[in-house]
């Protein structure tokens, strides 16, 4: 049964809070270093560790990639074929130029936008497969002009992977899938071994190994975030349907049992009604224990004395997802400021981001959203500034340079100004 509060204070969301991740700090570091020192063969054993699968070669071939792509569906190729275009139709918008100025005499300044030679993306597999994934980390990979995009992804038991997400990489246009999961695959794409390559950066979902992993090689590489559990807080009113608001929480509940679902309301009427309608909706998922375990420990309803605090609400927890469940929900985006990806209106259900809409949703977890924004073509590029000043550029502010240094105590930064014209 999902718990309904009267929302008075931050005092009221602490039944979000969740254990620290200090147990698997220490694990997922010894992982890494045999990785780093033995390269395959510590691949190959974590996958018998921990995949139970017999490998013979790390990377997918062109045949296993054919004969997956031949084993889909014709309609879900479609579908997928379809998603990437309303992906890349969003994403181009970010596509960024350099700029070059020339407000000063005898000064050129300027920055130029370049991409990341080597990216790796991480997809989920196994029973948490999901091709919608790689098209949400591979597409702004392309559009960014990234030189070569790798995707790593853990094998099943026979060494196959699934055909879905093969056929998903085939549609997006990565370059090279490797059968190698969890904390290990990070490693491989960090340091590098004798079949997968060092890449700049590492983007994509995962459990929380992969996420420790992915923090402890920060530095050494570049990573999108540190996602955490799924969550989707709604924000409605007594005119929304309890039985659409009640789908949509179980939508995200039914990802992981640490997953949160929340709604904020001001109707006790809405309240009672979704918290009868999660009751009889859990029992008919697939994944009714996962969903039904998330609800119950990790979700709410919040009873709010109006919309406008609803939003208060909302930005403070700083949710990965938002709806706005409401007729009017343009009248409350603009005070909308802490969210990773907001759906506006009553039929504009979370999943039309996951799967179709456009926009990404590999999205800031854990109140992230207050600082973070969700994954985009600029996290594919890099920018180098450039500065160039002629002779009597250079003169005109020597002096002032040469201050600024002195004012430092960095006297050989104030003389590197000045020599030229000594």
């Amino acid at each position: 049964m999902i718990r309904t509060i009267r929302y008075t204070s931050p005092d009221d969301l602490q039944f979000r809070e969740r254990s620290d991740n200090s147990d698997v700090t220490a694990l997922v570091r010894g992982i890494l270093e045999d990785v780093r020192q033995n390269g395959d063969a510590a691949l190959y054993a974590y996958s018998r560790k921990f995949d139970k699968a017999e490998l013979t070669a790390l990377e997918v071939t062109q045949a296993e990639i054919d004969e997956a792509f031949a084993a889909v569906d014709e309609a879900f190729l479609d579908v997928l074929r379809e998603a990437k275009e309303n992906i890349t139709a969003f994403h181009r918008h970010q596509i960024e130029n350099g700029f070059t100025v020339h407000d000063q005499d005898g000064v050129i300044l300027g920055q130029r936008v370049l991409p990341l030679e080597k990216v790796g993306l991480y997809v989920p597999g196994g029973t948490a497969a999901y091709p919608s994934s790689v098209l949400m980390n591979c597409i702004p990979a392309v559009l960014a002009g990234c030189g070569e995009i790798v995707m790593v992804t853990p094998p099943s038991a026979d060494g196959s992977v699934n055909p879905a997400i093969l056929a998903a990489a085939k549609v997006a246009g990565v370059g090279r899938v490797f059968k190698v999961g969890g904390a290990q695959a990070v490693a491989a794409l960090a340091f590098g071994t004798e079949s997968v390559p060092k890449v700049d950066k590492i983007v994509g979902p995962g459990n929380r190994f992969v996420a420790e992993a992915k923090k402890q090689v920060f530095g050494l590489v570049d990573i999108d975030m540190i996602a955490g559990p799924s969550e989707i807080l709604i924000v409605a009113d007594g005119t929304s349907n309890p039985r659409f608001v009640a789908a949509d929480l179980l939508s995200q509940a039914e990802h992981d049992r640490l997953a949160s679902a929340i709604l904020l309301t001001d109707s006790e009427t809405l309240a009672q009604g979704v918290a009868a309608e999660l009751e009889r909706q859990i029992p008919q998922l697939e994944r009714s224990e996962i969903a039904g375990y998330s609800i119950e420990h990790y979700g709410a309803i919040l009873l709010v004395d109006s919309i406008a605090q609803a939003i208060d609400v909302s930005n403070a927890i700083a949710p990965e997802h938002l709806e706005l469940c409401l007729d009017n929900p343009f009248d409350y985006l603009n005070r909308v400021q802490n969210a990773g990806s907001v759906f506006l209106g009553k039929y504009c259900p979370e999943p039309l981001g996951d799967y179709f809409a456009g926009p990404n949703h590999t999205l800031p977890t854990s109140g992230t959203a207050r600082f973070s924004s969700p994954l985009s073509v600029y996290d594919f590029v890099k920018r180098m500034q450039f500065t160039y000043f002629t002779p009597d550029a250079l003169e005109s502010v020597k002096d002032k340079v040469a201050l600024f240094a002195k004012k430092e105590g960095l006297t050989a930064h104030a003389r590197s100004a000045v020599i030229r014209f000594e």
